[in-house]
């Protein structure tokens, strides 16, 4: 199985430094980063590792989700997956990302509403960005 690479270059301290994170492998795209903007409710047009981890979960999510809607006998038409990941303080210091909350609807034929929330809490498990971040209350929503 292939291994994606991001980079990122920072400069200064953290709260006066800045820095770009670019995603190699793809070569998508380079993105401006920095602390004080990650901490802001504002993110001012700068990502951030928790922005980037709702963008992984969430996508990692949606694939996982058709893969178990497909086996479980439906076909999936639409789905849409939001992930919401939060930066907080750490009772043992610095910071840490106590919660991420997942939101799912979709549009799915040959499967009545329990068996795609059935199929969304075992995409949930099943999902390997979800197994990565075990270590944090991953909840789900679905609609």
């Amino acid at each position: 199985m292939p291994t994606r690479t991001a980079r990122t270059t920072w400069t200064g301290t953290l709260q006066e430094g800045s820095g770009t994170v670019e995603l190699a492998s793809s070569g998508a795209g380079t993105y401006d980063v920095s602390f004080p903007r990650r901490a802001a409710d504002d993110a001012g047009g700068v990502t951030s590792p928790e922005e980037l981890i709702a963008a992984a979960h969430s996508s990692c999510f949606a694939m996982q989700l058709s893969a178990v809607v497909a086996q479980a006998g439906g076909t999936p038409r639409s789905l849409d997956v939001s992930a919401e990941v939060s930066l907080g303080a750490d009772p043992a210091g610095g910071y840490r990302i106590p919660a991420i909350a997942l939101t799912v609807s979709g549009e799915v034929d040959d499967l009545d509403a329990d068996g795609f929330r059935q199929a969304a809490e075992q995409a949930k498990a099943g999902c390997p960005v979800s197994k990565a971040l075990a270590g944090t209350e991953i909840t789900l929503t679905v609609n």
